[in-house]
């Protein structure tokens, strides 16, 4: 069989600025072969724009017939990027069993913000033993929600151990409006009610996220007549089936850095590194112990959230090409500060709107004295209108005056409070800001030249005359501000690998060492007392702009920086060399001498020997993990299943007190006949 017959493998990786795609075999020896790979502009307003620029350009550089593509797998960041920003759909919480003082654990109340919660009766004990449930206080607040979010999830009292009262509320809420509900029990095993609480939260908001971007994948594939499954890469680097995905899009979170694991890896073949993968929007640093990414066991933390979901143990930070550049206030000599927000770049605006930004940036420069909104444009996102639904009046007549082309903030915006409404459109993900970044300053310097140079540098002359505590403009030209910025996100790069690897030891005060270290391994005057660091391994770079920014790593880390051959699109590979892998749970618990307690699925047993129910409990998981095995993609899973048990000794005598029972199965997803 040719190489241009055997089963080929298509690997998206749809990302805050660009989507990725890479053509790729098994031949060619252990690492197979890239036949081809392509970028094009991630299409926030229509997925399916920058999905097919991308794949479209993989196919003509292969000149290969999409009927010979047998696996299709996508990595995202965008859900990543969502929490990172605090975007996500309105929805609504229905707190069963809790209340409003459990609103102020795990952070729940500052994820919440402004959305909707209903507090209902009911909830379960340890042993699933059920409170009265009260449903009457949600069916009232239905039609008016029902009108007003895009989404519901719904967190019981003690639901891992008996998810009842969640499926009769999800049963309700369906039948009453027809949305999307997300039940904690799907998510998470774990105890812990304000976390699971909001961790489904989340994967409510991001569910009209995940959804549009699997439709607009299934939809292009469909028109290019790619015959073959489609498969999301977890947090975990583990791959899943799209529908398994659209109904759990929290488990997408640190997607993209963790296909980008599985490819350096992949790529490089080191057992041992750090792995640094920067972004538009995200630097994510993870580590690389004896050829597998470590694991966080608490559950992933993104955005400043803990959630429940088992991902690989990823640091991400809010610094990438498109970081939002600022100034320190009030200093008298202001330092450079990046992200976490993430800009449309000027360089960007200005090539796909031309005159209507290089206009006002040439107006804005003509002033006799720079204003604090230079610089500056906002516009629509694109999405669906339907998403914008319970603006309050003043951000409705906000977002109304905002268009798909770019508008001057100093022509929008006429006090401080409209610039609080604008933040809360860009965080409802229906406005984005356009500014200056490092990817402008690279256009400016010469180093990068895709998009609009000119804009770039009208906005870096812009940036350079704001004014120092002193009242003297901070550049003297556009390319020494240029230079400071990607000095700047240089140095913070090395700030956050050492930080992660700092964290990754235990040690305490991590951010503040790691700062310390790097300021005096670029100060002039390092002081009186000198010290040092040096990682234990290389740092692999990935990133289509890891060779400019991470360059200048080596002398800051104390090791060596690879950048592999096809780091631009490491994420893409990394997505379609994985395998799938779901587990599966339940617990045996003795409510009273005598009785054992099985919890698996959506189901509660009692049996009065313990043999039996562990045996039962092995039985049920088995099945339960065969069967995500089949709905995430994969038809030949290997299943291991192992149990816990906590017991205690009285009087010689042992006591059973709990069993945990766990089963995983694991294969490579199914592939076109």
């Amino acid at each position: 069989m040719t190489a241009k017959q055997s089963p080929l493998f298509l690997g998206i990786d749809t990302g805050g600025t660009y989507t990725d795609a890479v053509l790729w075999s098994e031949e060619g020896g252990p690492k197979g072969k890239v036949l081809a790979k392509a970028k094009a502009l991630t299409t926030r307003h229509d997925l399916a724009v920058g999905i097919s620029g991308a794949v479209d350009a993989v196919l003509e550089k292969a000149g290969t017939d999409p009927a010979a593509i047998k696996l299709v797998s996508m990595s995202t960041t965008l859900a990543t990027n969502a929490l990172v920003e605090g975007q996500g759909g309105r929805v609504a919480l229905v707190m069963i069993g809790f209340s409003e003082a459990d609103l102020a654990r795990d952070g729940l109340k500052t994820a919440l913000g402004t959305d909707p919660v209903v507090f209902c009766p009911g909830g379960h004990d340890v042993h699933g033993n059920a409170a009265k449930l009260d449903l009457s206080g949600l069916e009232v607040a239905l039609p008016e929600l029902g009108g007003s979010v895009s989404g519901f999830a719904v967190c019981a009292y003690f639901a891992t151990r008996n998810p009842a009262h969640e499926l009769a509320a999800r049963a309700l809420i369906r039948e009453k409006t027809g949305l999307p509900v997300t039940a904690s029990h799907e998510l998470s095993a774990k105890l812990g009610g304000p976390r699971r609480a909001l961790t489904t939260l989340l994967n409510a908001r991001l569910i009209s996220m995940i959804d549009r971007l699997v439709a607009a994948t299934e939809g292009f594939l469909g028109h290019r007549g790619i015959a073959a499954p489609l498969m999301v890469v977890r947090g975990d680097g583990a791959l899943v089936s799209a529908a398994f995905a659209r109904q759990r899009p929290i488990e997408t979170i640190l997607s993209g850095p963790a296909a980008s694991l599985v490819g350096a890896r992949h790529m490089t073949g080191l057992d041992d590194a750090m792995v640094s993968d920067i972004g538009g929007t995200t630097t994510d640093v993870a580590v690389l112990d004896s050829g597998r990414p470590r694991l966080d066991p608490e559950g992933a933390t993104v955005g400043g959230f803990r959630t429940m979901v088992e991902a690989v143990a990823m640091r991400t930070f809010g610094l990438g090409g498109d970081s939002e550049v600022a100034l320190e206030d009030g200093a008298l000599t202001p330092k450079i500060l990046l992200g976490p927000r993430r800009l449309v770049p000027l360089a960007l605006a200005g090539m796909a709107h031309g005159e209507a930004v290089t206009t006002e940036l040439e107006r804005q420069l003509r002033a006799p004295n720079p204003g604090r909104m230079d610089g500056r444009f906002a516009v629509r996102t694109g999405v669906p209108d339907r998403l914008a639904a319970g603006l309050t009046a003043p951000e409705a007549k906000l977002y109304e005056a905002i268009g798909a082309t770019p508008l001057a903030l100093d022509r929008l915006l006429t006090s401080n409070a409209q610039n609080a409404t604008l933040n809360r459109l860009v965080a409802r993900g229906l406005v984005h800001i356009c500014g200056f970044t490092p990817s402008d300053a690279a256009h400016v310097l010469g180093k990068q030249a895709n998009w609009d140079a000119a804009a770039a540098r009208l906005g870096a002359e812009l940036f350079a005359r704001r004014r120092d505590g002193r009242g003297q403009a901070i550049a003297a030209t556009p390319e020494a501000i240029a230079e400071r910025v990607l000095t700047t996100l240089t140095r913070w790069s090395a700030e956050y690998i050492l930080e992660t690897a700092f964290a990754e030891d235990g040690l305490d005060g991590a951010a503040t060492v790691a700062h310390a270290l790097v300021q005096r391994a670029v100060d002039a005057h390092p002081g009186i007392a000198r010290f040092s660091v040096a990682l234990d391994r290389p740092v692999i770079g990935l990133g289509a702009s890891a060779p400019l920014h991470y360059a200048g790593l080596p002398p800051l880390i104390g090791n060596g920086c690879i950048v592999p051959e096809d780091t631009d699109v490491a994420n893409a590979l990394g997505a379609v060399v994985g395998q799938v892998r779901v587990s599966a749970e339940a617990r045996v618990s003795q409510p009273r001498e005598g009785l054992f307690r099985l919890a698996s699925g959506q189901t509660v047993r009692d049996f009065t020997d313990e043999a039996a129910a562990i045996a039962a409990a092995e039985v049920d998981v088995r099945a339960i993990v065969a069967e995500r095995a089949r709905d995430a993609g994969t038809d030949s899973a290997e299943i291991d299943v192992s149990t816990e048990f906590r017991v205690s000794t009285v009087e010689d005598q042992r006591m059973f007190i709990e069993a945990h029972v766990v089963a995983v199965a694991s294969g490579r997803p199914r592939i076109a006949v």
